[in-house]
C-alpha cells in the first residue's frame, strides 16, 4: 500500500515522502495516529502545501536557533555545589540544574534540550552541548565550585 508520509518516521522516510508499506501497517497504526495519508492525486496536492509550509517554518526556526546559539556561545554558568575530600560531590550537577542556570541568566532552555550524558559528578570546568534546533547544537561551559 502506497502512503505520503506527514512526519518524518524513522527507517521509513520523511515527511511529504511517498512510500509502500504493509497494508496492516498502514491500517493500524500510520493512518489512525496520522502519520501519513492514502496515496492519492488530491492528498498528494494537499501534503505538498503542508511540507512547503513546514519547510517555511523549519527555516524560520533554525534561522532563530542559530541567532540564539550565537548569542550562548559564550555563556558560562557557575553551580555551587557542597563537596567533599577529592573534589567529590555529595550529590551530582544534573540537566535541571544547568537549565536552572541558564534561566537566571534569561535563557529559557528546555532541560531535555541539554546533552549530559550522565550527571557531573565533580568539581571542575566542563563543556556541555546544548541542542538548539535539529541541526544547531551549541557549547555552554558549566563550572561547579565548592560551596563555602
Amino acid at each position: 500500500m502506497e502512503v505520503i508520509l506527514r512526519e518524518d518516521i524513522d527507517n521509513l522516510g520523511s515527511r511529504g515522502e511517498v512510500v509502500k508499506v504493509a497494508p496492516g501497517y498502514a491500517r493500524n497504526f500510520l493512518l489512525p495516529k496520522r502519520l501519513a495519508v492514502q496515496a492519492t492525486e488530491s492528498n498528494k496536492k494537499i501534503v505538498e502545501q503542508e511540507r512547503q509550509a513546514h519547510l517555511r517554518k523549519e527555516a524560520k526556526a533554525q534561522g532563530e536557533a542559530e541567532d540564539l546559539g550565537k548569542l550562548m556561545s559564550h555563556v558560562t554558568i557557575t553551580i555551587s555545589q557542597k563537596a567533599g575530600e577529592n573534589d567529590q560531590l555529595f550529590g551530582s550537577v544534573t540537566s535541571k540544574d544547568i537549565a536552572d542556570g541558564l534561566a537566571a541568566q534569561n535563557y529559557t532552555i528546555d532541560r531535555r534540550k541539554i546533552q549530559l550524558d550522565e550527571p557531573i559528578k565533580q568539581l571542575g570546568e566542563f563543556k556541555v552541548p546544548v541542542r538548539l534546533h535539529k541541526d544547531v547544537t551549541v557549547e555552554i561551559t558549566v563550572v561547579v565550585a565548592k560551596e563555602a
